[in-house]
C-alpha cells in the first residue's frame, strides 16, 4: 500500500471525511501523482516523494492553469490545498521535513457571494406544496401506497420533506443523507448532526418542521410495514434505502425548478445559503449562525453578512441625510 492509499484512508478513518471528499482527494491526488511521476500509475513511495517539491508543484500548477478547457483558479487552489494537506500528514509520518506546497504561489480568486433564494419565493415554494404535507394526503397514500399512484405520492412527499429540512435546518448534503431516526428529538424538539470532522451539533426543530417529519415517517411506516429501528435512516427512497447524492441533488432540481421567484443554482447548498442569510438578515448573532450551521470558524460564516451590508446600504441611502440630497448641503 502506498503513501496515497494511506493517506485516504487516514482521512477516511480518523479524520472522518465525508465519503464524497475522500473520492474528491483521491482524485485529486493520483491525478497529481499522474502527471509529476511522467504517467507512471503505479509510483514507488520514494518516486512520489521526490517529486513532492516546489518547482514539481509550481509546474503542476501552470499545467492546470493552461489546461485545455482551463481549471479555474479556484479549483487549482483546491488541488493544492489536497497537496498541502498530504504533505502535512507525510510530516507528521516522518517523510518529509517540511511543507513544499508552502512556497508555491496560489493563483488569485476573485471573491464569490453565496447563491440565495429570496424569503418570499420560499415561502411560495412552501404555500403551493402544503397539501403534499397534510394528514389528508397522508390518508389516501395509506389506501394506494403499493400502486403506481402511491410510489409518485409518497415520492411527492419526500420531496417536500427533503427541502422543508434542508432549508429548515441548514443542512448540507451529507449531514441531510447520514441522518437517523435516532437523531431526531421530537420530545425535545431538537435534531443532532454529524457535520465535516464527525463533529455533532444540535439544531432546534421548529414545530412545523417537527409535524411534517412526523406524518412523512407514518408514509415510511406504512410502505415498510411497521416501525422501524432507530438506526435506519430518516430519509428512504420508495424502496426503503437510504438516499445518495445524486438522487438529492436531482430531486431538489426537479422540485425548485419552475418555482417564480427561485431563479439560478438549484442545489441543497443554496437551500443551506438561504436560510443562513434569513437568519443574518433578521439580525440573527453571528456564533449562532456558526453554531447552527457547523462551521468550524466565524471567517466561513461571516460571508452570508453580504447580504446585511447590502441592506444596510438601501437603509443608507434612504435615511442619511447627505444620501437623500444626492450628498449636497447635508446638515
Amino acid at each position: 500500500m502506498n503513501i496515497v492509499s494511506r493517506y485516504i484512508i487516514y482521512i477516511r478513518n480518523i479524520r472522518r471525511y465525508s465519503e464524497r471528499t475522500a473520492q474528491i482527494y483521491e482524485e485529486v491526488l493520483r491525478n497529481f501523482v499522474a502527471y509529476a511521476c511522467d504517467g507512471d500509475t503505479s509510483p514507488s513511495d520514494r518516486d512520489i516523494l521526490e517529486n513532492l517539491i516546489p518547482s514539481r508543484i509550481r509546474s503542476y500548477e501552470v499545467s492546470m492553469l493552461d489546461s485545455d478547457p482551463p481549471k479555474t483558479p479556484r479549483t487549482v487552489n483546491l488541488h493544492l490545498s489536497v497537496l498541502s494537506g498530504f504533505c502535512r500528514f507525510l510530516i507528521k509520518e516522518g517523510c518529509l521535513e517540511s511543507n513544499p506546497v508552502k512556497l508555491v504561489a496560489r493563483p488569485k480568486t476573485g471573491s464569490r457571494l453565496p447563491v440565495f433564494y429570496k424569503k418570499e419565493a420560499m415561502e411560495e415554494y412552501f404555500s403551493m406544496t402544503d397539501w403534499r404535507a397534510s394528514e389528508k394526503e397522508l390518508d389516501a397514500f395509506a389506501q394506494d401506497w403499493n400502486t403506481k399512484s402511491g410510489k409518485k405520492s409518497y415520492k411527492s412527499r419526500l420531496a417536500r420533506a427533503v427541502i422543508s429540512t434542508l432549508y429548515g435546518l441548514g443542512l448540507r448534503r451529507s449531514e441531510l443523507i447520514g441522518l437517523n431516526l435516532s437523531e431526531v428529538d421530537f420530545g425535545r424538539k431538537v435534531v443532532k448532526v454529524r457535520g465535516k470532522g464527525d463533529k455533532m451539533r444540535e439544531i432546534p426543530l421548529i414545530a412545523s418542521l417537527s409535524e411534517e417529519i412526523l406524518l412523512y415517517l407514518k408514509a415510511v411506516e406504512l410502505m415498510c410495514g411497521g416501525e422501524r429501528s432507530l438506526k435506519d435512516p430518516l430519509f428512504v427512497t420508495y424502496s426503503g434505502r437510504r438516499l445518495y447524492p445524486a438522487y438529492v441533488d436531482r430531486l431538489v432540481k426537479s422540485e425548485l425548478s419552475g418555482v417564480k421567484g427561485l431563479t439560478g443554482r438549484k442545489s441543497p447548498h443554496v437551500l443551506r445559503h438561504s436560510l443562513a442569510t434569513e437568519l443574518m438578515n433578521q439580525e440573527t448573532d453571528l456564533n449562532s449562525i456558526k453554531e447552527m450551521l457547523g462551521h468550524s470558524s466565524l471567517a466561513a460564516t461571516q460571508v452570508y453578512t453580504h447580504s446585511s451590508v447590502a441592506r444596510l446600504k438601501d437603509i443608507y441611502k434612504q435615511a442619511h441625510p447627505r444620501a437623500k440630497n444626492g450628498g449636497k448641503h447635508g446638515d
